[in-house]
Protein backbone atom coordinates (compact mmCIF):
# COMPACT_ATOMS: atom_id res chain seq x y z
CA UNK A 1 0.00 0.00 0.00
CA UNK A 2 0.99 3.09 -0.72
CA UNK A 3 0.43 6.75 -0.84
CA UNK A 4 -0.48 8.97 -4.03
CA UNK A 5 -1.87 11.80 -2.19
CA UNK A 6 -2.63 14.29 0.39
CA UNK A 7 -5.66 16.27 0.80
CA UNK A 8 -5.24 19.20 2.96
CA UNK A 9 -7.58 20.33 5.77
CA UNK A 10 -7.48 22.23 8.37
CA UNK A 11 -9.08 19.88 10.64
CA UNK A 12 -8.63 16.24 9.00
CA UNK A 13 -5.56 14.55 7.81
CA UNK A 14 -6.50 13.05 4.39
CA UNK A 15 -4.63 10.69 2.50
CA UNK A 16 -5.46 8.56 -0.68
CA UNK A 17 -3.73 5.13 -1.13
CA UNK A 18 -3.69 2.48 -3.62
CA UNK A 19 -3.64 -0.74 -2.75
CA UNK A 20 -4.66 -4.14 -4.78
CA UNK A 21 -6.42 -2.00 -7.80
CA UNK A 22 -8.24 0.08 -4.74
CA UNK A 23 -7.98 3.29 -4.10
CA UNK A 24 -8.53 3.63 -0.36
CA UNK A 25 -9.22 7.71 1.10
CA UNK A 26 -8.35 7.86 5.02
CA UNK A 27 -9.63 10.71 6.92
CA UNK A 28 -7.58 10.54 10.34
CA UNK A 29 -9.24 13.20 13.14
CA UNK A 30 -6.84 12.08 16.58
CA UNK A 31 -7.55 8.76 17.44
CA UNK A 32 -9.97 7.91 15.32
CA UNK A 33 -10.14 6.88 11.11
CA UNK A 34 -12.25 6.40 8.59
CA UNK A 35 -11.35 4.55 5.32
CA UNK A 36 -13.36 4.45 2.26
CA UNK A 37 -12.68 1.92 -0.79
CA UNK A 38 -13.27 2.01 -4.74
CA UNK A 39 -12.16 -0.14 -7.26
CA UNK A 40 -9.73 1.95 -9.68
CA UNK A 41 -12.07 0.90 -12.27
CA UNK A 42 -14.64 2.74 -10.66
CA UNK A 43 -13.35 6.46 -10.74
CA UNK A 44 -11.70 8.52 -14.14
CA UNK A 45 -8.31 8.67 -11.93
CA UNK A 46 -7.32 10.29 -8.73
CA UNK A 47 -8.23 13.88 -9.65
CA UNK A 48 -12.01 12.77 -9.78
CA UNK A 49 -11.76 10.48 -6.65
CA UNK A 50 -10.11 14.11 -4.86
CA UNK A 51 -13.07 15.97 -6.45
CA UNK A 52 -15.34 13.25 -4.37
CA UNK A 53 -14.28 14.29 -0.99
CA UNK A 54 -16.83 17.10 -0.60
CA UNK A 55 -17.46 19.03 2.52
CA UNK A 56 -20.68 17.20 2.83
CA UNK A 57 -18.82 13.99 2.97
CA UNK A 58 -16.61 15.86 5.80
CA UNK A 59 -19.57 16.78 7.88
CA UNK A 60 -21.01 13.51 7.96
CA UNK A 61 -17.51 12.01 8.87
CA UNK A 62 -17.39 14.09 11.69
CA UNK A 63 -20.58 13.05 13.06
CA UNK A 64 -19.52 9.46 12.42
CA UNK A 65 -16.31 10.51 14.60
CA UNK A 66 -18.56 11.97 17.07
CA UNK A 67 -20.31 8.82 17.40
CA UNK A 68 -17.18 6.92 17.15
CA UNK A 69 -15.73 8.64 20.07
CA UNK A 70 -18.81 8.54 22.21
CA UNK A 71 -18.87 4.44 21.65
CA UNK A 72 -15.50 4.19 22.56
CA UNK A 73 -16.02 6.33 25.69
CA UNK A 74 -18.88 3.89 27.13
CA UNK A 75 -16.80 0.77 25.59
CA UNK A 76 -13.99 2.43 27.96
CA UNK A 77 -16.17 2.51 30.75
CA UNK A 78 -16.76 -1.46 30.41
CA UNK A 79 -12.16 -1.71 31.12
CA UNK A 80 -12.85 -1.96 34.75
CA UNK A 81 -15.55 -4.18 35.00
Amino acid sequence: MRVIADIPHARYKIQIFLYNAKYLVKIELGQFEQTFKIAESDVNGLEELKRMVTDQLLRNSLERFLSMRADWEEAFKNKEI
